[in-house]
């Protein structure tokens, strides 16, 4: 991922610095438990533990002459170690050190991305509970539909990230595996013990039963949740994005002094950071599809994973981390407009009531059918005349309808307050 889009600590974890001191350590605590069921001298752990060391440039010119990334780390640190390298990577095959590495790193990703969840959803509660009574409309097919509130809004999108924080824990736990189990999985070189100690000493659980790599569908999971996390985030800036229109003016991205919109258009305030996070979702949702195909690999494995794996994991999770923290920014500082809302609200001359005066004619006793006739035929008429007439005064207006209605009848129903006289109790749902 460019440097644009992507912060410190995810990229620290994807440095091949990182890589190589998980594949050192790796490689030690092989030795240790090796050392102590008396497989290696006891001097190789001491070896590793106070001399083992790497160089990433000199990896790379051994490499050019191996063309085998773990065999030029091998003899990098031999070199650095001296005779008793030669116990190091005892009946173990490339794979058992790159794929549990490759399992720490992603769980390390995971715990970062998990704490970006976490601010997320402080900023969406606080936000929420903020604008728990601001009244706006709710849109189906971008058409006014019923009122609502803006913190139910936000109530919403606060539970599909909770959802998500669930997803990726389990994502989580089911990548972090590990799997010291020789060239085919078999154990026929290293015991089993082994693989159970660096389980252990690195928080992972051992693979039931590997081929040669870690199974790869628990990947295409993990990369899979990814793609739904980002799939929400999108959900949200797009919300944004429409509430920010002109013609909406409901809420907006904080512009900041000295901010400029428009290169040509110095009036411009764009929701440019809803935007780049929308363009980022599709990036990490485009590499779910190599993580699906990956999961389908020759017998007991073939590579053509592993290079779709080097760009997707990293791209994937710094893409996923840029984006969860530029959120919790958008939507901390994001700046809400009740009134235009309620402006908006009332547009349509009061047509958002439908529903109630349906219903209203029901209990009066008027057939469902002839009910929604009558109220669709003053809809229709305020919303042909673009709301020169209001609804309430439309409805008035029509005998059939006003002889049913006394004018307490029609205060009830002309009334916002059934449309959110249940928030407090789906607050308490969301929010607990």
């Amino acid at each position: 991922m460019i440097p644009r889009y992507t912060r410190p600590e995810m990229a620290n974890i994807w440095t091949t610095d990182n890589k190589f001191r998980i594949m050192l350590e790796i490689e030690t605590l092989a030795a240790e438990k090796m050392a102590e069921m008396g497989l290696v001298p006891a001097s190789v752990p001491k070896s590793l533990r106070e001399k083992g060391a790497f160089n990433a440039a000199r990896i790379d010119e051994i490499e050019k002459e191996t063309k085998h990334d773990v065999i030029a780390f091998l003899t990098n640190v031999a070199e650095y170690v001296g005779d008793d390298a030669k116990f190091m990577h005892q009946g173990m095959t490339s794979s058992d050190v790159l794929d549990t590495t490759f399992a720490v790193q992603l769980s390390q990703s995971a715990d970062l991305m998990l704490k970006d969840l976490d601010a997320l959803l402080e900023a969406l509660k606080r936000r929420a509970i903020e604008h728990k009574d601001t009244l706006t409309i709710g849109r189906s097919h971008g058409i006014h539909a019923e009122p609502t509130t803006f913190g139910l809004k936000l109530a919403g999108h606060y539970a599909a990230f909770s959802r998500a924080k669930t997803r990726l824990k389990a994502a989580q736990a089911d990548i972090a595996t590990c799997a010291i189990s020789g060239a085919v999985g078999t154990y026929a070189t290293v015991d089993p013990q082994v693989e159970e100690y660096i389980a252990k000493k690195m928080g992972l659980t051992p693979e039931a039963a590997s081929t040669q790599v870690i199974p790869r569908d628990r990947h295409a999971m993990f990369f899979a949740t990814l793609g739904v996390i980002a799939s929400s985030i999108e959900n949200l800036a797009v919300e944004i994005r429409h509430l920010q229109r002109s013609e909406v003016r409901e809420a907006e991205e904080f512009f900041a002094p000295g901010q400029k919109g428009s290169s040509a258009m110095p009036h411009k305030r764009n929701p440019v950071l809803s935007e780049n996070i929308t363009g980022l979702a599709r990036i990490i949702r485009g590499n779910v599809m190599p993580a699906l195909e990956n999961v389908a690999l020759w017998h007991e494995r073939d590579i053509s994973h592993s290079a779709a794996e080097r760009v997707i994991a990293p791209d994937s999770c710094m893409a996923l981390d840029f984006s969860l923290a530029r959120l919790t920014n958008i939507i901390d500082r994001l700046m809400i407009y009740p009134d235009m809302m309620k402006a908006n609200l009332e547009r349509l001359g009061g047509v958002v009531f439908s529903q109630k005066v349906l219903l209203a004619l029901t209990q009066k006793g008027v057939s469902r059918e002839d009910s929604y006739r009558l109220v669709q035929r003053n809809a229709m008429k305020v919303w042909e005349s673009q709301s020169r007439i209001t609804f309430i005064d439309a409805l008035r207006a029509d005998e059939e309808v006003s002889a049913k209605f006394t004018d307490a009848d029609f205060a009830a129903i002309f009334d916002y307050s059934d449309y959110i006289k249940q928030r407090e109790f789906i607050f308490k749902r969301v929010f607990g």
